[in-house]
């Protein structure tokens, strides 16, 4: 990523995002053509060139910059697997009649898909497989919204197909037998809640 390339103005990092201490990050904030000024978040003794007073987490930003190292020598490897373990639980998954991935399928993260169970919605699901498997309807941040996915209805979903999608993660660690017990777990669930509803319709 080129910040002058792609005109990049503000640019804020997570550490725990690639595997570094939760808390700390960084903020990428131009200094020339234009010059960016930003109002401090916190005053005090004027750490951080005026932006944000207070002691600093050295311990967490000596362990960001070494997770950004192991992501330097390590980032082509994982997406490489990530995205073959990614592609074996879609492949799987798609195997379930109704089912189908949301979004561009070229242009894409290696670890992330996002997967619609048409007569299955996505609360059911999650309470059946939170016990199991890490799953989410969406992002973190709208984890207490009971709206379905903005960025799905974005991208032309109806609200019922929305509402029957769910968010698969992968990580550096995920490993090829989690990814068989997710598809049996995922299967089983679907298959489950479907047949309660045709019950229930009956």
């Amino acid at each position: 990523m080129d910040v002058n390339e792609d005109g990049i103005d503000l640019m804020a990092f997570n550490a725990h995002k690639i595997y570094g201490s939760k808390g700390v990050g960084a903020l990428y904030v131009r200094r020339k053509n234009p010059r960016v000024k930003l109002a401090a978040q916190m005053d005090g003794g004027g750490h951080e060139r005026g932006m944000r007073s207070g002691t600093l987490n050295v311990p967490a930003i000596v362990g960001f910059g070494r997770a950004c190292e192991i992501c330097i020598n390590e980032m082509s490897g994982d997406a490489q697997r990530m995205g073959d373990l990614r592609d074996k639980l879609e492949i799987a998954l798609l195997d379930i009649e109704g089912t189908s991935v949301n979004g561009n399928k070229q242009s894409r993260l290696p670890h992330v898909t996002n997967i619609s169970f048409k007569y299955a919605e996505s609360e059911g699901l999650m309470a059946a497989l939170n016990k199991d498997i890490a799953v989410s309807s969406g992002s973190a941040c709208m984890s207490a919204s009971l709206e379905p996915s903005y960025v799905l209805k974005a991208l032309g979903l109806g609200d019922d197909i929305a509402r029957s999608s769910l968010r698969f993660s992968l990580g550096r660690y995920t490993t090829n037998d989690e990814i068989d017990y997710s598809i049996e777990k995922v299967t089983n669930a679907v298959n489950q809640l479907r047949e309660m509803s045709t019950h229930l319709e009956k």
